[in-house]
């Protein structure tokens, strides 16, 4: 399934020049997803009609598919049915994503709806909902995933739990989507903003790290900045990202040669398949650069794990290969070039057989 960016916008809580600046900008960067919170409607149906309407036209003429979060009380409050979609339809959603579940025959049959709406679940619960829902039948390719995000310090999901209920909708092959959170961005759905993650691992990391990390394990296809509005600066860090391929941050050390940086730029970097603990091994550019010299420096210390490395003149065929450290250990036949930073360490563990990566210079 192809991947794709998200921005998060708030009616109910925002100027609407801003958010259409906002839209465009993204837009431009090539951001295909927007999560519109409807939680926080209080006026009537015409007025929340023509703010929403206006701002999703907007979008969609840019190319965005808006999915609208939605929850029971809104029914209530603008007087429409679960029996009929077709508020949200003029409206010019392309989805409704529910907050609140019913008892999976609903929403087997809201995925029927004549307006082509997708129905987006609630995936922060790692009980059978999905699977129930399924069972009556549901009309699948109508049918996405959503975590949820958690403004609150420390509400966030762990990661492994974050991965079982991940792993319930990959099963099926459902569209899968997490939030990631702006340092920048002043406001979310609520009065409590200490980010927008649903990672709590993520909640202080960089924000293109924190879309890495999310890529990285396979199980989330969208990607979405939570709050509003994100920096300029962080949209296009996020937008540079590679969706497809584990990218490393690397600090360089000094003395790397430019042998050695230009093997870190190579851009065809795999681990082997005959995998080792002792190091990640990428072996195809010490076969590309056999005959380039590359003299012993950084040498004589102990390598510590996140430590890239490449083979020197005295590692004879090995000459040139490029390991990152995964156990400390000592070999002057090897070159310190560079540093996984700390907080990018948690990556290392997608480095799989046959995992194909790249650096990224930091």
């Amino acid at each position: 399934m192809k991947r794709e960016l998200g921005i998060s916008v708030y009616p109910d809580h925002s100027d609407p020049q801003k958010d259409r600046e906002y839209i465009k900008k993204a837009a431009d960067l090539g951001y295909q997803r927007i999560f519109m919170s409807m939680l926080e409607v209080t006026e009537g149906k015409e007025k929340v009609s023509q703010k929403f309407k206006s701002i999703i036209e907007y979008a969609k003429n840019l190319g965005f598919e808006t999915i609208l979060d939605i929850a029971p009380s809104i029914f209530d409050d603008l007087k429409i049915s679960y029996d009929d979609l077709g508020f949200f339809a003029e409206l010019g959603a392309q989805g409704i994503r529910l907050d609140e579940g019913f008892d999976g025959s609903k929403e087997a049959m809201l995925t029927y709806n004549p307006y082509g709406l997708a129905i987006e679940l609630n995936m922060s619960n790692n009980v059978a909902y999905l699977e129930n829902i399924l069972s009556y039948e549901a009309n699948q390719p109508f049918l996405y995933g959503c975590h949820n995000f958690y403004p609150q310090r420390g509400s966030a999901l762990p990661y492994d739990f974050f991965v079982s209920c991940s792993q319930r909708f990959k099963r099926h092959g459902i569209k899968t989507a997490a939030f990631i959170t702006s340092h920048q961005a002043e406001y979310g759905p609520w009065d409590i903003n200490d980010g927008l993650p649903t990672l709590e691992m993520h909640r202080d990391l960089p924000i293109d790290l924190q879309a890495r990390h999310m890529f990285a394990t396979g199980l989330i296809d969208t990607v979405i900045i939570g709050n509003a509005y994100a920096s300029d600066e962080e949209l296009e860090k996020v937008a540079a990202v590679d969706r497809y391929k584990l990218s490393l941050g690397i600090e360089m050390v000094a003395e790397a040669s430019e042998i050695e940086r230009k093997i870190i730029s190579d851009t065809k970097h795999f681990r082997r398949g005959d995998i080792t603990a002792l190091m990640v091994r990428s072996t195809q550019v010490r076969v590309k650069y056999s005959d380039t010299e590359n003299p012993p420096h950084d040498h004589q210390q102990e390598f510590k794990i996140g430590d890239v490395v490449i083979g020197n003149d005295d590692f004879g065929k090995y000459k040139n290969e490029l390991q990152i450290i995964l156990e400390p250990h000592t070999d002057a036949r090897k070159n310190l070039v560079g540093r996984i930073p700390e907080e990018e360490l948690v990556l290392l563990e997608y480095l799989r057989p046959w995992t194909k990566f790249q650096f990224v210079e930091k």
